[in-house]
């Protein structure tokens, strides 16, 4: 399992991942030590850093919190494998081209099976690495681009997309993931379990912001957005700050 986190904001923010209990859970605080990545969009390109290192004391952390990246939409993972070895080749989020822009795409869960199983199979698109999470995202993909090649789709028809892949995703085991093409931040919530606990929990909590008037500044965990006058929708595996976060069912 892995811990996600996502942001979409009207205004380019900064998310830092110091980490510091973010990354602490790479490695430190929690057995998330396999590797971490994040990627900041830049109108439809991306900025993307990423380490099979753990995310614990790493020096590419210290980089992004000093440089801070502003962007209106962030995806992160800090990774604990189940398929595949701690590698770049296997960490994310992934990204690839499509319809002239990038896509990116995070997930966690454990679905053995998914890569003798999900349809359609990858055929345009196929995975670099050995993990289920980056053959997922490219089924997705293959799902999406007879759409994008036509133009780019409305709202309606990308979500229809990416719901019906989310249904099929779920028979293949815990299918919690976000993905965006540089317009949408799409995020999907199923179950999710602790490495301390066998209990299922959300697979993904929420939290949105606004600031009016004056600049705001959100610290927690792992987590700081400056956000001047700005609206700001968060996802993450486990909440971050002591707002009131709110599990998506």
């Amino acid at each position: 399992m892995c811990e996600l986190l996502a942001m979409s904001s009207q205004f380019p923010a900064t998310v830092n991942l110091s980490l510091q209990v973010l990354a602490e859970h790479g490695g430190h605080s929690a057995p998330y030590a396999d590797g971490w990545g994040i990627a900041y969009y830049d109108d439809y390109d991306i900025v993307r850093v990423r380490d099979a290192r753990p995310a614990w004391q790493n020096p590419w952390v210290d980089f992004i919190e000093q440089e801070g990246f502003p962007s209106r939409l962030v995806l992160a993972q800090i990774r604990r494998a189940s398929q595949g070895s701690p590698a770049i080749k296997n960490t994310q989020p992934f990204c690839r081209e499509l319809g002239g822009r990038v896509h990116t795409f995070a997930h966690n869960g454990d679905m053995p099976e998914v890569s003798r199983s999900i349809a359609p199979l990858p055929n345009s698109y196929r995975p670099i690495g050995d993990t289920d999470s980056e053959t997922a995202f490219c089924s997705l993909l293959e799902r999406l681009r007879p759409t994008w090649l036509a133009g780019v789709p409305d709202f309606g028809a990308r979500l229809q997309i990416v719901s019906e892949f989310a249904i099929a995703l779920r028979q293949f085991g815990n299918a919690n993931f976000i993905y965006s093409d540089g317009d949408f931040l799409f995020a999907h919530s199923d179950k999710r379990v602790r490495y301390d606990s066998d209990a299922p929990t959300p697979g993904l909590t929420w939290l949105c912001r606004t600031c009016e008037g004056q600049t705001e500044r959100v610290e927690g965990p792992g987590l700081s957005i400056h956000s001047p006058q700005q609206r700001v929708a968060i996802v993450a595996s486990v909440p971050l700050t002591d707002e009131p976060w709110q599990p998506l069912t």
